[in-house]
């Protein structure tokens, strides 16, 4: 096909990380992607979308922009539609759905302004096509057409991908909430952590909770393409040919490492999350490849002599003390690690586990670096540490920060501003 331009969703504050990769995934020059708030835009060719779809494992999806025009009201998103050539991407066999956002449109009702866009789809078919139509489908449509409403303007979208793209494949063991597969390669890629690079560094979760993290990184380190063990919506459209695709997966599997360069570990309070990561680690094709224990974050020395990188997005509320309590009954702190699960979002203060977490690598991890994702915009300050490095990030709603701190030996020693404020002893 022609030259497409491709917008690919994202969390907020990881559109310059999604930019590099689509550079990295499809070769194209950087006058070619545009960084949005929420996004990439990217001209680009068909077999790009593919490559994106199979590797990019930053982006939510990949859309195929169709058509940009102003409206102001429904019956000119009927029109907007009326004049995609829709029978270029699907045909009348195909179940369709039609998906909405808005910002400050001032349509009183998004669901009629999606009845309209269906209904010109369905009008343009059964002109093109002698009376037959596509059926629309709402659960598990075959096409999905994306509208986007800003307060004058209306984009429509093929979508590509179907599932998002944070659904690999492997998971089906999880904990509460778990942290999507999108956040943790964000996360891998904001450290700059590469497994490739001239100097590869170890890298160790010690609160991996259904292994989210590792196996991202496993992956990454085994040059596995994100999606290889997933289907994809193009794979319906008109414009797909089996034979190339399966020449780009072919070339993929070609790609993939034995072994990756450097030693991947994970550790977990709960020994049942521990067998979930080891579960989904062998259906992610990388059980050999991460080594994952039970053990307390707070007695967990290193696993390796190299210093690496930890990186983490540490539990809150419950588990937390679950997890820091060396007092409490064994049996019943692992009651309480059962019960709550991992990777919640609360955010109980949990500042004594910090600071024993703090003091912890201080003492043990001289030369590594921890990196943690937080929505407690205040840990540096319950760790006692200074941060080196501070990036933004949302988790969905909620803004985070990944925090990473350089582990020096000795003991914590309070913050600067900390100690400005205490009274002065002379006097």
């Amino acid at each position: 096909m022609n030259q497409l331009h491709l917008f690919l969703p994202c969390a907020a504050g990881v559109e310059g990380f999604l930019a590099d990769e689509v550079r990295a995934i499809t070769g194209v020059g950087k006058d070619d992607v545009l960084t949005g708030r929420g996004g990439v835009m990217v001209r680009a060719m068909w077999r790009d979308a593919m490559l994106l779809n199979l590797y990019s494992r930053l982006a939510q999806r990949v859309l195929v922009e169709l058509s940009f025009t102003e409206y102001r009201s429904e019956n000119d998103l009927y029109r907007a539609a009326s004049e995609v050539a829709w029978e270029i991407w699907f045909s009348p066999k195909e179940t369709f759905k039609i998906e909405v956002t808005a910002q400050h449109s001032p349509l009183t009702s998004l669901n009629f302004a999606a009845l309209k866009v269906k209904d010109a789809i369905a009008d343009r078919f059964r002109a093109k096509r002698n009376g037959v139509r596509p059926s629309v489908e709402t659960h598990h449509p075959d096409v999905r057409v994306h509208m986007h409403l800003t307060t004058d303007t209306c984009t429509l979208y093929m979508d590509t991908t179907g599932e998002a793209l944070f659904k690999r494949g492997w998971r089906e063991d999880k904990g509460d909430a778990p942290l999507k597969e999108t956040l943790a390669a964000a996360m891998i890629a904001a450290t700059g952590w590469n497994p490739h690079g001239p100097n590869p560094q170890p890298l160790y979760d010690p609160c991996c909770g259904s292994g989210t993290v590792v196996i991202e990184a496993a992956q990454i380190a085994r040059k596995i393409p994100a999606g290889i063990l997933r289907r994809f919506a193009f794979e319906k459209l008109v414009p797909f040919q089996r034979h190339v695709w399966e020449q780009i997966l072919d070339e993929a599997e070609a790609q993939i490492l034995d072994e990756s360069p450097v030693p991947i570990f994970g550790s977990d309070v709960s020994h049942r999350m521990v067998d979930f990561a080891q579960r989904n680690a062998e259906r992610a094709g990388v059980a050999e490849t991460v080594n994952l224990r039970g053990g307390d974050a707070l007695q967990r020395m290193p696993p390796c002599e190299q210093p690496g990188m930890m990186l983490l997005n540490p539990p809150y509320g419950e588990r937390i003390a679950a997890a820091g309590s060396f007092g409490r009954n064994a049996a019943e702190r692992m009651d309480a690690v059962e019960r709550v699960g991992r990777e919640t979002a609360q955010t109980e203060d949990g500042g004594e586990f910090f600071s024993q977490l703090a003091t912890h690598w201080k003492k043990h991890y001289s030369g590594w670096s921890g990196w943690m994702l937080t929505p407690d915009l205040k840990l540096p300050g319950k760790m006692r540490l200074k941060e080196s490095r501070r990036t933004p990030m949302w988790n969905g709603p909620i803004e985070c920060r990944l925090f990473c701190f350089e582990m020096i030996k000795g003991a914590v020693k309070p913050r600067k501003d900390e100690s400005d404020q205490r009274p002065s002893d002379k006097g």
